[in-house]
């Protein structure tokens, strides 16, 4: 019986050493495993700093690019009409020229120049004088300054303009007042 007993040891031993061999292996493989996932997290955190890095040089970049923009566009803005007022000193060069002159017929002729080259700046630029004298009355193009009637004219049309008005490119830019007929 003490054979058995000790056989029956032996095997229990046997069998632990296997259990704990085994235990050894996995125990050995989760370190490789941890080990390899260490190297991997340190990897990740490096590549994480690399994208914050470049993520913070994109934004500084990006602001830089906000700053220039902003500053060539106040740029434009403050010279946008250079040309345009390049034309109109050319006019009021020629009406300080006109200005000049003694002679009456002289000085029309020369501010009738400057007049026509001043309306022909202006309409290339896309100013319009509106239509008032004889045309319908309409909120959107004339200021009504004052109503009488007339039997010449129709209800609701225009006896007389006191003031132009003009377009800017489909923009009103300053109403037409005028005298409404009112019947």
């Amino acid at each position: 019986m003490a054979k058995k007993k000790d056989k029956k040891e032996k095997d229990e031993i046997k069998d632990l050493q296997k259990e704990y061999d085994e235990v050894v292996k996995k125990l050995a493989s989760k370190k490789e495993e941890i080990s390899s996932l260490k190297e991997d997290l340190e990897k990740q955190e490096g590549e994480t700093q690399e994208y914050v890095s470049l993520s913070q040089r994109l934004q500084a970049d990006f602001e830089n690019f906000k700053k220039i923009t902003e500053k060539r566009n106040r740029e434009i803005v403050k010279f946008a009409n250079e040309d345009l007022i390049l034309e109109i000193l050319d006019c009021y060069e020629d009406l300080q020229r006109a200005l000049e002159i003694k002679n009456d017929k002289d000085l029309r002729q020369g501010v009738e120049l400057t007049y026509n080259k001043l309306k022909e700046i202006l309409t290339k630029e896309g100013v319009e004088e509106i239509p008032a004298k004889g045309e319908k009355f309409d909120l959107n193009k004339h200021e009504a300054m004052m109503v009488q009637e007339s039997e010449d004219v129709e209800n609701g049309y225009i006896i007389d303009e006191l003031m132009k008005g003009y377009t800017y490119k489909d923009k009103v830019l300053k109403y037409s007042k005028v005298i409404v007929c009112k019947k």
